[in-house]
């Protein structure tokens, strides 16, 4: 079964933030932290994966990007906080 996932980059705790979408997360962090992408991440220096969530549907996952990108950034924060208090790299862990 395809996943899709939503994740969220950060460039430190509470610092700069984006919201994206992808069918493979490990590829498409390894392509934030290395910089192949043009674009928000590379030219702030968002690379840390402080948040993801997992859907089956790509419809849905689509839904809820746009859906986290409307919310302001207090509710983005709480969101990260509340399964990353400590707002670890998370990419860390899945690219073993």
């Amino acid at each position: 079964m395809k996943q899709y996932y939503v994740y969220i980059l950060a460039s430190k705790k509470n610092g700069t933030i984006y919201v994206g979408i992808t069918g493979d997360l490990i590829k498409r962090i390894y392509e934030h932290k290395q910089n192949l992408i043009d674009g928000f991440t590379k030219k702030y220096n968002v690379h840390d994966l402080v948040y993801y969530e997992v859907h089956t549907e790509i419809e849905e996952a689509i839904t809820r990007e746009k859906q986290i990108k409307r919310w302001n950034r207090k509710w983005k924060l709480r969101l990260i906080e509340e399964k990353n208090p400590g707002w670890n790299d998370l990419y860390n862990e899945m690219a073993q």
